[in-house]
């Protein structure tokens, strides 16, 4: 995919499975692929400096448009500069559309076939997301990929339910590329389909003579099982494009993104590593640490021995008495420690692809979380 300032290539496949490496060029920068977007929801990835957010080794974060919208605005952010300014991160920006909130504000929304309508979190306030509106924010956020509306369901539902869900996202998928106005962002389509493959496919070749420069699958984490996702992703993501980049929205565990490469999938988006870092609880390759244990309180260790991030520069146990004193330090080093986890996963899978050995890389990471799962 070449379409002005962006551009998509393919830099390796893996033998064994669907895993791809490559590379997606956007006006603030390109983004080697596969990769992890920190979310950012309301312009700032909680706790973390953009200098701290940019040491994780993070290419690209993500921003959320219906938070934006209602605080501060999006008209306050544009008089800001835009969102890059805003917020101060010089990188690729991804602006998710609002749609994930017509699901999780669920109680309080009510969706017909022009829009969505709910009341908001903050105030109360009607709030109304047509997907010519959802287009229109992010084009004034000036952000480098905004996302169209969709329209997702909780799971498990009645299949009348999803299809018209599903059906209702291709026609507002439309209204979205026909609302676009900025030739320096780009739109992507999102996938939806609840549990069901054939919808799924179906959905994802519809979407697919729209055009998009960039394809999501949408809906997914949403309280299914694991294998349930990735039997899903095994029947859509052959149906998207090869040539654009494939994101999975709101995934997820570590081993959820190296099971998504290996169907295929380029970019990921999850609030995991900082809402976890923010409750004390650590990633690393033996396991999770669940610092407030009383085990840690004297452990001289660092959370990895080979991990250069800044919450590894301190002992186990003082970060365990940070979190213990309630002191803001402890959640902003341990959210850094575990985007930086993710990051490093995400550099180590690049490599792997690269060099011929993802499905070697990925079964071994996987035997060493399932042995400490045991």
């Amino acid at each position: 995919m070449t379409a002005g300032l962006f551009s998509f290539e393919l830099r390796a496949t893996d033998t064994l499975s669907a895993a791809r490496a490559s590379t997606f060029v956007t006006p603030h920068g390109a983004v080697e692929m596969p990769a992890f977007m920190p979310v950012g929801t309301q312009g700032t990835v909680k706790g973390l400096s953009v200098d701290a957010v940019r040491a994780t080794g993070a290419q690209m974060i993500l921003a959320n448009t219906y938070h934006l919208a209602l605080r501060p605005g999006e008209e306050v952010v544009k008089t800001l500069g835009g969102l890059h300014a805003f917020s101060g991160w010089s990188g690729p920006i991804l602006t998710d559309s609002g749609g994930f909130q017509l699901f999780s504000l669920a109680q309080n929304t009510k969706v017909t076939e022009e829009g969505a309508s709910f009341r908001s979190h903050i105030d109360g306030d009607l709030f109304e997301l047509s997907p010519e509106r959802a287009v229109a924010i992010q084009e004034t956020l000036a952000s480098d990929v905004a996302m169209v509306l969709d329209h997702v369901v909780a799971l498990p539902n009645d299949q009348s339910v999803v299809r018209d869900a599903t059906e209702r996202t291709i026609r507002w998928a439309r209204r979205c590329r026909e609302a676009q106005t900025r030739g320096d962002q780009a739109l992507f389509a999102i996938v939806q389909g609840g549990l069901d493959p054939q919808l799924r496919a179906d959905c994802a070749r519809a979407l697919a003579e729209l055009d998009f420069p960039g394809y999501a699958v949408g809906g997914l984490s949403v309280g299914e099982e694991p294998a349930e996702m990735y039997r899903i992703l095994q029947a859509t993501v052959p149906a998207m494009p090869a040539d654009r980049p494939r994101y999975l929205m709101g995934v997820g565990r570590p081993r959820d993104l190296l099971e998504a490469i290996r169907r295929g999938i380029d970019l990921f988006d999850c609030v995991l590593p900082t809402r976890n870092g923010r409750n004390a609880l650590a990633f690393t390759d033996a396991g999770p640490i669940r610092l407030r244990n009383v085990q840690f309180q004297c452990d001289p260790r660092p959370l990895e021995y080979d991990c250069p991030c800044a919450g590894c520069r301190h002992s186990r146990g003082y970060l365990r008495h940070l979190s213990m004193a309630n002191e803001m330090l402890g959640p902003v080093l341990v959210s850094v420690h575990n985007l930086t986890y993710y990051q490093r996963l995400l550099a180590a899978t690049r490599e792997a692809i690269r060099h011929g050995r993802f499905s070697e890389f990925a079964d071994a990471k996987l035997r060493g979380w399932e042995s400490l799962e045991d």
